[in-house]
């Protein structure tokens, strides 16, 4: 249920993390869903995590908070994991 409504955060998730990164090819996105909230784990390619993660995890709260906008205009709750 809410993995169908979280579609335009995924797509804003996508966007904005391969807009950040060296090699948009190779950003991987896997979604799954837990009780009411959808997570998203996200995947760069080698030497783009540091990119998405930021000074101090300033870019990836900063991507969290908009993909969390996002998702609850959809009315949808998410959650957001870099995994390296």
């Amino acid at each position: 249920m809410s993995a169908d409504l979280a579609s335009n955060a995924a797509d804003l998730l996508r966007h904005v993390v391969a807009s950040i990164v060296e090699n948009p090819d190779a950003v991987e996105i896997d979604t799954s869903e837990e009780d009411d909230t959808v997570r998203f784990d996200v995947r760069v390619g080698d030497g783009d995590m540091g990119r998405v993660i930021g000074k101090r995890g300033r870019t990836a709260h900063a991507i969290r908070a908009l993909v969390r906008a996002a998702a609850a205009k959809e009315g949808t709750s998410v959650d957001v994991e870099f995994v390296d």
